[in-house]
């Protein structure tokens, strides 16, 4: 495993990190026994970074990393969100900052999410959704800093809204961020034309989720798949969608070779490819999928020329729904 700065923080992190969102729910049964081994499998593959949420099962996630950190007996480094208040996802453009995250909120979500992560700190707080709007306030931000001075929290950042990497370029130049977290992937290259630069200028951690565009970047799916019951997916991939998704995956099959040996380790690579990024954070459930995904951080990076090809595949789209 190989080890990127975060920015400005204190933190080097693992290139392949754990996104912990399909061990709380929405993803179809969960099964905290194969997840509570694929946290263990990580960190004996070198995963140091671990990203979650207080909104994944109200709190689950995080209480099964605390639990995979005791048996394991090793604490890691840990992100995770403050859900905006409205429970809005994605924040509308003019949310007004006392709807989504007035200053008690953000301090008791942190207080919850210290609970379930047993622990008196949290390495990174977030922002669960972004709107431009709130640069003008101050309050976000100045309880962020007293809980950072307070010793509850060492950083902070903000998840941006889907596929609107642009929303952060203000936050970003204003230095009062340590991390952004994006929709990075070979189909949304987006971020790559002005937010990843601008990062690398203003030395803001970037942690890319979504890597697998949730599941059709894996190359595990088909036209044919049906998804289980509670997997919100079923609504993202539509059938026409589906099938259109498979398609361009198969089109990337012809740039794997005996290094680059799986679409999984081809999406990574991409995302890494990029020097702004500190962190890839795939979502995992089991054992197999840590493993499978662990091998993309090898030290070996993807050739630039392919790289430039891949930018032929960039399909711009977003099938979120409203939450």
């Amino acid at each position: 495993m190989q080890y990127r700065q975060l920015g400005r923080t204190p933190f080097k992190i693992s290139e392949v990190s754990f996104g912990t969102w399909a061990m709380g729910g929405w993803w179809g049964p969960l099964d905290d026994k194969s997840a509570l081994e694929a946290l263990h499998r990580a960190i004996e593959l070198g995963v140091n970074f671990f990203d979650t949420a207080f909104v994944y099962g109200d709190g689950h996630s995080e209480q099964l990393i605390a639990k995979a950190f005791s048996e394991k007996k090793k604490r890691q480094i840990v992100a995770t969100k403050i859900p905006p208040k409205n429970f809005k996802w994605p924040a509308e453009p003019n949310t007004p900052l006392k709807e989504a995250f007035p200053r008690d909120w953000i301090r008791e979500c942190t207080e919850r999410s210290l609970k379930n992560l047993n622990t008196d700190c949290v390495e990174i707080q977030q922002l669960h959704v972004w709107t431009e709007c709130w640069l003008n306030e101050t309050e976000w931000v100045d309880e962020l800093q007293k809980l950072k001075k307070e010793g509850k929290i060492r950083a902070f950042g903000v998840s941006i809204n889907d596929h609107q990497p642009d929303s952060a370029l203000a936050l970003v130049k204003s230095g009062l961020i340590d991390t952004v977290q994006v929709i990075h992937n070979i189909f949304d290259q987006t971020p790559e034309q002005q937010l990843l630069p601008l990062c690398r200028e203003f030395n803001v951690g970037v942690i890319v989720r979504v890597p697998f565009d949730e599941g059709g970047l894996t190359g595990t799916l088909t036209p044919s798949t049906i998804f289980p019951e509670g997997d919100w997916r079923s609504n993202y991939f539509t059938p026409e969608r589906l099938k259109e998704t498979c398609a361009r995956v198969d089109r990337l099959k012809k740039f794997l070779t005996p290094e680059v040996d799986s679409i999984p380790k081809l999406a990574l690579k991409y995302c890494l490819a990029h020097p702004a990024v500190s962190s890839v954070i795939p979502g995992m459930r089991r054992p197999a999928h840590v493993e499978e995904n662990a091998k993309a951080s090898d030290g070996k990076s993807l050739p630039q020329t392919t790289v430039d090809k891949l930018h032929q595949e960039a399909w711009p789209r977003n099938f979120y729904p409203v939450w």
